[in-house]
């Protein structure tokens, strides 16, 4: 006689109320501060749809099973959290840190994930079963498939290192997000938004990636064996092979180039030669901050995640460039212009993007007019006087930095980190999805 089929039943929820969900957060923040009275927050099976978590600390709280839906999280600190099988669906969670959180068939059609951190976040996928009386199992779920991540917003999200094999993220927006060494094997991504993502070292290994929308994504070192692209947009899609120019079809050898500028630099003209880059692919020249750059002729050059940390940049064009992911902490880029330049997650901590003297009292601020600055790390950065005039600094960090007379005219600065004593001479007329920190 064959063993019973398992059964799909719903779950029996208990339904809390904003208080209950108050007193168990502050119960849990508690215990992590090491206060007396402190317990670990356990939502296993309850309802707490349309409740507000927001700001909250939960990190390592159980959720598994709960029904999650309309949650706002925005915010939260959700490390090693527990959403097995959880009710995500709508749910607020930007700007939420979940690092290594379980969300192994989780339910997120339509879940809101706008520049949340999920480094190493489980999402593959998950069902929860327990034994009947008859000594079978019996599915417990929810309305829909588990890993479901349909429809969800995943834009400029940290997915690093994430596990994602078999998820459903069919018309998911992933548009800027970081997934460098993600796994994403067998994984449905029909008409999904990919734009910009960061995708290398991913595994899309027999992924479906019909219709979907990669355009200026970039795929170095990601295995794409046996996946589906069908209709996909590939535009601007940064791989392996040389981007535009390679460094190997120069007149020259690329580090004699660079030579004879830095000597042109450093003799103010009288030796050497000025180089001119435009359109080259330099990912993979090495060295290139131990020479002087100043006044760098490179527009539209790619200079995707390479080393310039302290580099002098001063007066350079780099008007269209790709700098996305670039390391110029420390860098010296006075009166640079970085115009439509693609600067998404460079570190441009300590940077000095202030103006250039060029003659008397006459300035030259560094430009990044409609630049992509989102998620740009310029803690502690000089942006005095620079113009980023319709430029997209989602998500950026200007902690510490010096913005006086800093022009965000029509600047994007949704989910931006700004204090507001930070802002007393700068311009933002204009400027959208400011919000405000501290005083």
């Amino acid at each position: 006689m064959p063993p019973p089929s398992p059964a799909r039943d719903k779950i029996a929820y208990r339904r809390l109320t904003q208080k209950d969900v108050h007193l168990a957060a502050t119960r849990h923040e508690m215990l992590y501060a090491g206060r007396m009275g402190g317990a670990r927050a356990s939502f296993a099976f309850c309802d707490l749809s349309g409740l507000d978590l927001s700001g909250r600390s939960l990190s390592d709280a159980d959720f598994s099973g709960a029904i999650l839906t309309e949650v706002n999280f925005e915010r939260a600190r959700l490390e090693n959290a527990t959403f097995f099988a959880a009710d995500l669906r709508r749910a607020n969670l930007r700007s939420a840190s979940m690092r290594r959180a379980d969300l192994r068939g989780a339910s997120m059609r339509g879940a809101n994930l706008t520049g949340a951190d999920l480094y190493e976040c489980d999402l593959r996928e998950g069902v929860i079963a327990e034994r009947d009386r008859n000594g079978g199992f019996r599915m417990l779920q929810h309305e829909e498939t588990p890993t479901h991540l349909p429809g969800a917003v995943l834009a400029n999200a940290n997915l690093e290192r994430s596990k994602m094999s078999g998820a459903i993220a069919v018309q998911a927006d992933f548009s800027d997000a970081i997934m460098r060494g993600v796994r994403l094997t067998r994984a449905n991504l029909r008409n999904a938004n990919l734009t910009g993502a960061i995708l290398e070292n991913a595994d899309l290994s027999g992924a479906d990636l019909t219709n979907a929308n990669l355009s200026g994504a970039v795929l170095t070192g990601a295995i794409v064996m046996l996946a589906r692209t069908d209709g996909a947009d590939m535009t601007g899609v940064i791989t392996d092979a040389p981007c535009g120019i390679s460094p190997a079809d120069l007149p020259e050898p690329i580090h004699t180039i660079l030579q004879r500028h830095d000597e042109w630099v450093e003799s103010q003209g009288a030796l050497g030669k000025p180089a001119s880059l435009a359109g080259v692919d330099l990912r993979t020249v090495s060295g290139m901050a131990r020479y002087d750059l100043t006044a760098l002729l490179a527009p539209k050059a790619t200079l995707y995640s390479v080393f310039l940390e302290g580099v002098r940049l001063q007066g350079a064009q780099l008007a269209g460039a790709d700098l996305r992911g670039a390391k110029l902490k420390g860098a010296d880029l006075r009166g640079i212009n970085l115009k439509d330049a693609r600067l998404n997650g460079a570190d441009l901590r300590d940077a000095n993007l202030g103006p250039l003297v060029i003659s008397g009292d006459r300035l030259m601020p560094s430009q990044l007019g409609k630049a992509d600055l989102r998620n740009v790390d310029f803690r502690g950065a000089d942006l005095n006087h620079a113009g980023l005039i319709q430029a997209d600094a989602s998500y950026a960090n200007f902690t510490g930095a010096n913005l006086r007379r800093t022009d965000f005219s029509n600047a994007v600065l949704e989910g931006a980190t700004l204090a507001r004593d930070q802002l007393r001479e700068t311009l933002t007329e204009g400027s959208s999805g400011l919000r405000l920190l501290g005083r």
